[in-house]
C-alpha cells in the first residue's frame, strides 16, 4: 500500500507554498516510516492519514461540513484510514458511515499536515482532500453521534464566518477548487 500511496501523493500538484511544503513533508515521511496508520485512539502513532470528502453542489458551488463533536469545529466529513486501507476507500467508507452518500474516488485534490485540536490529545493528521459532487437535494442521514449539525455552505457565509471555527486549511482547498475550475473553462 506505501508504494500506491507515495505515487498518490507525489501526483498532487500544489496550489500554493504551503500545500508544497506539506507534500515535501509528507513525502519524507513516507521515506522513513511504514506505520502510516492510527493504531490506537487518539494518537498511536502521532502522525497518521485521514480521508476528508468535500461534498460541493454542482449548481450552486455550496459546501456541506459538518460540526464536528469532538474536534468542535466546522470540517468536511471523512475520517482515519484504516490499517491498510486505501485513501479513496477510505473517503467512499467515511462519506457512507457519516451521511449514508455512496461514491467512488481515484485521485485526492489537496494534502495538508494539521496538528489537531478538541478534546482528544493532540496529534498530526495527514489529510487527502477529496472532492465529490453533490445536490443539495440529496437526502443524508447523519451519525449524530459524531456531528451537532451539518449544513450547506455559500462561499459569502464562509466569508462572513469566524475561520477560528473551520478547518485552517478549508479557505485553501476552496481557492484550489476555484482555481481548478478556472482552469477548466
Amino acid at each position: 500500500m506505501l508504494p500506491l500511496l507515495h505515487s498518490t501523493i507525489a501526483a498532487l500538484q500544489p496550489h500554493d507554498e504551503l500545500e508544497a511544503a506539506h507534500l515535501s513533508d509528507t513525502l519524507a515521511w513516507l521515506e522513513t516510516t511504514d506505520d502510516v496508520y492510527r493504531r490506537a485512539k487518539p494518537a498511536t502513532p502521532p502522525r497518521h492519514l485521514v480521508s476528508y470528502v468535500v461534498p460541493a453542489d454542482p449548481q450552486t458551488g455550496d459546501v456541506l461540513l459538518v460540526d464536528h463533536r469532538n474536534a468542535r469545529l466546522w470540517l468536511p466529513p471523512g475520517g482515519h484510514v484504516e490499517p491498510g486501507e486505501n485513501p479513496a476507500l477510505a473517503a467512499r467508507r467515511e462519506l457512507a458511515e457519516e451521511l449514508s452518500v455512496d461514491a467512488s474516488f481515484t485521485q485526492p485534490l489537496f494534502l495538508t499536515v494539521t496538528q489537531t485540536v478538541g478534546v482528544d490529545a493532540r496529534h498530526t493528521d495527514v489529510g487527502l482532500w477529496y472532492l465529490v459532487e453533490l445536490s443539495r437535494d440529496t437526502p443524508l442521514t447523519v451519525d449524530e453521534g459524531e456531528f451537532a449539525d451539518v449544513r450547506w455552505w455559500n462561499r459569502s457565509e464562509l466569508a462572513a464566518a469566524d475561520p477560528a471555527r473551520f478547518d485552517p486549511h478549508l479557505g485553501r482547498f476552496l481557492e484550489k477548487l476555484n482555481w481548478r475550475a478556472k482552469s477548466k473553462r
